[in-house]
């Protein structure tokens, strides 16, 4: 067995932040190594033997505190590890940091990239940001970039989800008292973000044109977006301000914090995606294949890096920034359940062919032990 440090933000609940959500179920499920996770004095349910627990940070916060502890903790620790494995979004400032100054001298080191932030810097950048030993990303298309840069070390590996976890279930109804809905409604969910990715105006447009002309609908529309920073928290409460004008609020819910996502997902019965873009997320966002693996309908935007992950059996696609077509095929789906029922269906099979976890952990585990 090999001595593995996953380097993360604090690994705490809820596990409702991609990044977090990711290494603490690949660390529950990798079991042929020793692995360390980086957490807080709050102890991690579910983890098998092989995982041990370092609580170096004071609180689960990741801001400028946790990460002078995280930055002292790897300087201090550089060498205590036969494999590093970085696992997180690398920028010119925390590669430079950790390159220079806290990057093992002894052991092998892994970074899982996320997404590649081409649109922030230069090809020169990114090769310096690389450092790793060997590079892990989440789709083809990011693994062709790399490689066209001259990197030669990388692997593609898709994300993985616990299937157990996401799976199809009921309604719940504590989820519904939470949005305000009975089962009567028909549930849209928006689980994406108010400032980033381009969709929170056209959505807003899109409602409430609907709602003020349909009056007698049973459809409800839920903003279910953490709430990350002051810009969140201004544009939601922009948004509520803006459905309370036009008197639609009514039709309207927000969840900013959902500690079981699957229970949302379940309780929903269509998903939309219709981002404009990707800027500063994941290449594969969790919430639609955790929507898919729950077997729902998903509604995404057609960018072109969803097609490694959608197709028509297994989702509907509409033109970026479309609210006309946002909003007809909403209604589509809601009049043609068996539609609904038929996406849902694929979508799950196709999480069991290419997104389960079990096979994610084989696939690093294979790598942890060419290193």
């Amino acid at each position: 067995m090999k001595k593995i440090l996953l380097v993360t933000r604090p690994l705490v609940p809820p596990w409702d932040e991609a990044s977090k959500n990711f290494a603490y179920f690949l660390g529950r499920e990798v079991r042929n190594n020793e692995l360390t996770l980086l957490t807080t004095k709050e102890k991690l349910a579910g983890l098998p033997q092989t995982v041990s627990e370092e609580a170096i940070f004071s609180t689960g916060h990741f801001n400028l505190r946790t990460k002078l502890e995280l930055f002292c903790y790897l300087r201090k620790n550089r060498d205590a590890f036969d494999i590093t494995h970085y696992l997180f979004t690398p920028t010119k400032q925390n590669a430079a940091i950790i390159n220079y100054f806290a990057k093992p001298t002894r052991g092998k080191t892994i970074q899982t990239i996320a997404t590649l932030r081409d649109d922030l810097y230069t090809p020169t950048e990114l090769k310096k940001m690389f450092f790793a030993d060997h590079l892990v990303v989440y789709t083809d298309r990011s693994k062709e970039k790399l490689n066209k840069l001259g990197l030669t070390n990388v692997t593609r590996i898709y994300p993985g989800i616990d299937l157990n976890r996401y799976q199809p279930q009921s309604k719940n109804p504590d989820v519904l008292t939470k949005l305000h809905c009975t089962n009567e409604h028909f549930i849209v969910i928006y689980p994406g973000e108010y400032v980033r990715l381009g969709a929170t105006d056209m959505l807003v447009e899109a409602w409430i044109d609907f709602f003020q002309k349909h009056p007698s609908t049973n459809i409800r529309f839920i903003f279910a977006c953490r709430i990350k920073n002051d810009a969140d928290a201004a544009k939601k409460e922009e948004v509520r301000k803006r459905f309370q004008r036009a008197n639609v609020l009514k039709y309207i819910s927000f969840s900013d914090t959902i500690t079981d996502m699957a229970a949302l997902y379940n309780t929903a019965d269509l998903i939309i995606f219709p981002v404009h873009d990707l800027q500063g997320k994941f290449d594969v966002p969790l919430v639609i294949i955790e929507a898919y693996a729950c077997g729902k309908p998903v509604i995404l935007s057609d960018l072109e890096q969803f097609r490694e992950f959608s197709n028509d059996a297994i989702c509907v696609t509409i033109p970026r920034g479309s609210k006309e077509q946002c909003i007809e095929k909403i209604l589509y789906l809601k009049d043609n359940p068996e539609k609904r029922v038929s996406l849902g269906e694929q979508a799950r099979h196709f999480m069991e062919q290419h997104f389960d976890l079990k096979n994610t952990a084989k696939q690093y585990e294979n790598i942890y032990s060419s290193l």
